[in-house]
């Protein structure tokens, strides 16, 4: 039986485990990337580790997130990151060199090698064939350390693209039509490979457009082959001799494949509030539009960006519409300039921002009240935008484009003939604004400003523990709720006590005041507990409350991770029907917790006690051996510093 791509990848950086579905196993990582908004706490923690420089091929630091300098935090921040960098071995992208994904595909990653990334939107650079994956800042810190990352083997899952895109059809309606079919819990646990004759059509950009939001799915990444679409993307990029071939065995096993005719796609749109609520444009068509932004990771290559110059070029946005655009990197900002893009941008009434992911994270230009906001972005999360009332609309750049134009959402057959764009053969190549560091860097001092708080460490778990049911939520909840992540809230990343005061106050404004007053207790989730951004902060903050478990239907991949290297405590129903049963400030206790972890690692179940309402409910913790070392140990940085002090 033949290989797909991961599992070619995946064994020749295994370290342990047998790579069997749901099996635990552990793997080398080669290149790992943060950004400011969770780099500053991943590199407080791998300072914790005390490992003297990085172990990795590549580490990187970016600053793209954190840019709205209206106080000295965000500033302070990017001083600490670039000197802690220079002291450890990191290079580091300065502000205005981009956002992070498009930075990396461009200049850094290279087919058939790992990458770690404390950014959700890490398989980016599936794009280019690397197994990319995001992940808490702890884990990333581990492997910069040289630690190995730890994941349960994934189920393959094959999307097969035939045929060629319909005009003004895009990549970005291929994933919403993958994310129509499979929702957004459809890829946990899974890896999604591209194949297909489609694939010779779609460039490396078009590729990144589909693994950037196959992170929406909740996948543990998606992945393109290496082949020559890829070979003439890194060629242009004057890195050739990255190029490695890479692509599935014929007779490879695939647990899922899905097929899809590209020449039926037409365009697509995510409404409010989740990626997966896709229909096609034409039934939202004539809807009013107030605000439009084009740019984020998802689409502001330079193959965005020269399609939606094209289409503004001699026109005037609509007098009731906001436009601004995000160019995905310096590189792309500078050809844009160069070839007159940025130019008809301008003169049709666009604003241009900076190179970062701006108001895809609600870092700016929230729209007003009850607004319509059409966005190229990959989330569409309720408030997201930093406007609780605004109605947020995922769809291609071309489909924005067209409705700056118009005003309203427009069949984009009524527009005319699609722009072609042809690809580069050379791109332009500066990489001024990356810092390498020193080899000698003993005398660099890492400048940590003072809102930079020690973050919050768990203790090693009692015999039993309890708690009030702090709060009760519904189905896909989403880090943006547990944690808000807006432009007054993104400067204080390093400063967890004063995030704390905010935790899951989109859903429950009473919450950080409630679980001060009963020190703690247990969050009651729905299905799919923690989707979208990989931030640990998600699990911090409930931490420095005193959240000892979180009980859940179930989990998205990388916040259950996160629960557990802080030591917290996740739990899922074994009857979903349980979750009726408790009410909010039951009070809840697990006896002999220490003994129920370890026999949860060997598949037994946990039972927890609601003891206002007199009954028991059986639980599981999917967790492995090491996993309930972990949290037996109050957290992952207790259990390497405890595991070291065991090796020495």
């Amino acid at each position: 039986m033949g290989n797909t791509i991961s599992q070619k990848i995946l064994r020749g950086h295994l370290i342990s485990g047998e790579m069997k579905p749901g099996n635990e196993i552990s793997f080398r990582i080669d290149q790992t990337l943060t950004q400011d908004s969770t780099g500053t706490m991943a590199y407080l923690q791998f300072e914790a580790i005390g490992v003297p420089r990085v172990k990795t091929k590549l580490s990187v630091a970016y600053i793209d997130h954190n840019m709205l300098q209206s106080g000295f935090e965000n500033a302070d921040d990017h001083k600490y990151i670039q000197t802690v960098a220079a002291k450890y071995g990191i290079r580091f992208s300065r502000p205005g060199n981009g956002v992070c994904h498009q930075v990396h595909i461009e200049r850094f990653g290279v087919p058939g090698q790992t990458l770690l990334g404390s950014d959700s939107h890490t398989p980016t650079c599936g794009g280019i064939g690397m197994l990319a994956i995001g992940a808490g800042g702890l884990d990333v810190a581990v492997a910069m350390g040289g630690g190995p990352y730890y994941i349960s083997m994934p189920r393959m899952c094959k999307v097969e693209l035939t045929g060629s895109l319909a005009p003004w059809a895009t990549a970005k309606d291929i994933i919403l039509e993958v994310l129509r079919i499979m929702t957004v819990k459809g890829g946990v646990g899974k890896i999604i490979e591209y194949s297909g004759d489609a694939l010779a059509h779609l460039s490396v950009p078009e590729r990144a457009t589909i693994t950037n939001m196959g992170a929406e799915l909740g996948a543990t990444t998606s992945i393109f082959p290496s082949d020559e679409v890829t070979k003439r993307f890194l060629d242009a990029q004057g890195r050739p001799d990255d190029f490695v071939p890479l692509e599935a065995d014929p007779d490879a096993v695939y647990d899922e494949v899905i097929s899809i005719d590209l020449s039926k796609l037409k365009p697509m749109v995510a409404k409010p509030h989740m990626p997966d609520n896709v229909v096609p444009v034409t039934e939202i068509a004539g809807l009013k539009v107030d605000q439009v932004c084009i740019g984020s990771c998802t689409n502001s290559s330079l193959h965005d960006m020269l399609k939606v110059a094209a289409i503004l070029k001699g026109q005037t946005i609509h007098p009731d519409v906001s436009l601004v655009i995000s160019p995905g990197s310096k590189q792309v900002f500078n050809m844009m300039a160069e070839q007159g893009a940025l130019a008809d941008m301008i003169a049709a009434g666009a604003r241009i921002l900076e190179c970062s992911c701006g108001p895809c994270i609600g870092m700016g230009q929230s729209p007003k009240t009850d607004a319509v906001s059409l966005r190229t972005n990959n989330r569409n999360f309720y408030a997201r935008s930093g406007t609780a009332s605004a109605q947020v609309y995922l769809v291609s750049p071309e489909i924005a484009a067209i409705a700056a134009i118009y005003g309203v959402v427009t069949d984009p057959d009524d527009f005319g003939s699609p722009p072609v764009v042809t690809m580069p053969e050379q791109f332009k190549i500066n990489d001024n604004l990356v810092i390498i560091p020193p080899e000698d860097s003993t005398e660099v001092e890492v400048v940590r400003g003072p809102n930079i708080k020690p973050f919050p460490l768990n203790t090693k778990l009692s015999e039993g523990i309890g708690g009030k049911a702090l709060v009760k939520l519904e189905d896909n909840i989403t880090t943006d709720h547990i944690m808000p992540s807006n432009s007054k809230l993104l400067p204080f990343r390093s400063n967890i006590p004063y995030l704390a005061d905010f935790c899951l106050t989109p859903s429950d404004p009473t919450f950080p005041e409630k679980a001060k007053e009963h020190g703690g207790g247990f969050i009651i989730g729905g299905a799919n507990y923690g989707q979208g951004s990989s931030r640990e902060h998600a699990a911090l903050a409930p931490l420095q409350l005193g959240v000892k478990g979180v009980f859940a239907i179930s989990f998205a991949r990388i916040h259950m991770a996160n629960l557990i290297n802080n030591g917290i405590i996740p739990l899922t129903f074994v009857n979903a029907s349980d979750y009726d049963k408790i009410s909010v400030l039951d009070d809840i206790v697990i006896q002999d917790v220490r003994h129920q972890i370890r026999g949860a690692a060997e598949g037994s179940t946990v039972i927890v006690t609601d003891k206002t309402r007199g009954f028991d409910i059986e639980m599981n913790c999917g967790i492995s051996e090491r996993q309930a070392d972990i949290l037996l140990a109050g957290g992952l940085l207790n259990y390497t510093r405890q595991t070291a002090g065991e090796g020495q």
